[in-house]
């Protein structure tokens, strides 16, 4: 890209106004035009800062996080995008607010909105709980802003839930896009969402998927591989079949991660928990049961036990295409004889990769930075255009 121009170019010839003043729960909800305007839209706003121009939209306002899980990537990832734009963040911590005390979602989400722009939510533990108490505080805020309670409904854009970690797999998909050369390259090229053993239990399906959700849409063969017993939600595999038959891509789904790897352009050996296995223990957390919550956990690892084989090693790493497959992973993986004696993947093959990994990465603060602008900015283009117009430095001592 030579000047702004290019990307507002781009910009014109795609339809994304319903997302102005809206939300971003799931991918697949999103048209192939919000996406792309997406994409475009990061890849303005990484321009502009790495010319050394302030993107700063906001004057004041809050964004609010609140996670529900732990995170570093996805933490700071929000906390810069938000700071890019002109943001200050406020994390809420439940565990110091009324919400300790019994207040309910509509006052919680209320409360925070005053002078909040947006809100950011990760909630991926519990089977059927965080992407509908997403909703909820959306629907609250809502409420609270055609009733002049709010000035402004803030935009929530979803960290991840149980269903999708949609600013995850938008990430990985602009850096798929880097990697490839564009869009236009990635027709027939076969990814491998493949589980992965790790000593540890009840990591979210989100990542996965994510990745079949969002993936398929792109002319891509996509394959889905796990042992037998590992499977994601059905609703899920449904949208990725629907999608690749959309696109002219395929999914398919094995038991073999040796099947998946072979010839695949880009492998992603990540571990998850089985969709049964979650959906119990949202049973048993709802019930309190914390002995049913520890024999679940002592059943699951040994059950992870057994597949300690389905490992991204240098062996399979030589049958992808060219022996060079482009390896991702969302971060921390569990690497062999450094985080822990066995795990996702060998530490040579991670260290070859490390540097495209944290790239990887790279991109998630300039996706959500993105699906905030276009929430927030009713003619992106013509802001795009006064930003890179203004030149306002933001390091003004270069």
């Amino acid at each position: 890209m030579s000047s702004i121009k290019d990307f507002t170019d781009r910009l014109d010839k795609l339809d994304f106004r319903n997302m102005y003043e809206g939300d971003f729960f799931l991918t697949w909800e999103k048209t192939d035009d919000e996406l792309s305007a997406v994409f475009t839209v990061a890849d303005a706003l990484r321009y502009l800062r790495e010319n050394n121009i302030s993107v700063r939209i906001f004057d004041s306002g809050l964004g609010v996080s609140l996670f529900r899980d732990n995170s570093t990537r996805t933490r700071f990832s929000f906390a810069s995008a938000c700071n890019l734009l002109g943001l200050e963040v406020q994390d809420l911590d439940e565990g110091k607010s009324q919400i300790a005390h019994g207040e309910t979602v509509r006052e919680t989400a209320n409360m925070i909105s005053f002078m909040a722009d947006v809100i950011g939510i990760r909630d991926d533990m519990y089977i059927g709980k965080g992407n509908r108490y997403m909703h909820d505080v959306v629907d609250a805020v809502t409420e609270g802003y055609k009733e002049g309670v709010l000035k402004q409904k803030p935009t929530l854009v979803n960290l991840q839930c149980d269903i999708d970690h949609p600013t995850q797999c938008m990430a990985d998909m602009l850096h798929i896009i880097h990697h490839f050369g564009g869009v236009d390259k990635l027709r027939g090229k076969k990814i491998a969402m493949t589980w992965a053993y790790s000593p540890s239990y009840g990591k979210p399906l989100s990542v996965p998927q994510g990745v079949i959700g969002l993936m398929t849409r792109f002319g891509m063969d996509v394959t889905l591989a796990h042992p037998d017993g590992y499977d994601v939600m059905k609703d899920v595999e449904e949208v990725a079949r629907k999608n690749a038959a959309a696109s002219g891509g395929s999914f398919a789904r094995t038991s073999s991660m040796e099947e998946a790897f072979r010839d695949a352009d880009i492998v992603y050996p990540k571990s998850w928990a089985p969709y049964a296995a979650m959906e119990r223990r949202t049973e048993l957390y709802s019930a309190g049961d914390e002995a049913g919550i520890r024999a679940l956990e002592k059943e699951l690892l040994a059950q992870n036990a057994y597949h300690k084989d389905w490992c991204c090693t240098e062996e399979l790493m030589k049958t992808t295409a060219k022996g060079s497959a482009l390896y991702l992973h969302c971060l921390p993986a569990d690497i062999n004889g450094v985080s822990c004696v066995d795990g996702e993947v060998e530490a040579s093959v991670f260290d070859r990769y490390r540097t495209l990994l944290y790239r990887q990465a790279g991109f998630k603060p300039y996706i959500i930075a993105a699906m905030i602008f276009l929430a927030k900015v009713r003619e992106p283009q013509a802001v795009l255009r006064a930003l890179s117009e203004a030149g306002a430095p933001r390091h003004i001592f270069e």
